[in-house]
């Protein structure tokens, strides 16, 4: 029995390896150059975005970089007025869900506000919460930016039908 299955068209080649480990390292070190206190971020969401697929990377990217500004928004918000109560980190994931249904994000939107939020609200920082919003609004932005432009510039080869050759 087999616990999960594969398509042959999802699975990583050596070329995407290399777009991603290439354009991971970039969103590093574009976001030290910049001064981002966790550049980290930024290579993440990279690698997220790198996995999209090819045809949805550029709306994907624009709903991820809509949502990451909501959360970062409402996690500056709650962490500036209630800290990391579990409660309100409820009641806000609740209202990223009606803000996304709103604005027609789709689950991967909601999902990475929802990621937002939960770092800007969870982890403790010396700086207030607005600072910490703006930085992982910044790293993730970068991060996105910096996939969309490697996947512009280094296309990875498709064929239109499976299985066929040029004569």
């Amino acid at each position: 029995m087999k616990l999960w299955t594969w398509k042959r068209e999802n699975l990583p080649s050596l070329s995407h390896a290399f777009r991603t480990a290439l354009a991971a390292t970039i969103s590093i070190l574009l976001g030290r150059l910049v001064g981002l206190p966790e550049a980290y971020w930024a290579a993440i969401a990279t690698v997220v975005v790198m996995q999209s697929p090819l045809g949805d990377t550029v709306p994907l990217a624009i709903e991820r970089i809509v949502a990451s500004a909501l959360g970062a928004s409402i996690g500056a918000i709650e962490s500036t007025y209630f800290g990391p109560n579990l409660f309100v980190f409820a009641l806000a994931t609740l209202l990223l869900g009606l803000i996304s249904f709103v604005l027609r994000l789709e689950k991967v939107g909601y999902s990475y506000a929802c990621i937002t939020l939960a770092i800007i609200v969870m982890i403790p920082r010396a700086e207030t919460p607005w600072i910490a919003a703006a930085h992982r609004f910044a790293e993730v932005s970068l991060g996105i930016l910096v996939a969309l432009a490697v996947v512009a510039v280094w296309r990875e080869e498709r064929r239109l039908f499976e299985n066929t050759t040029a004569k």
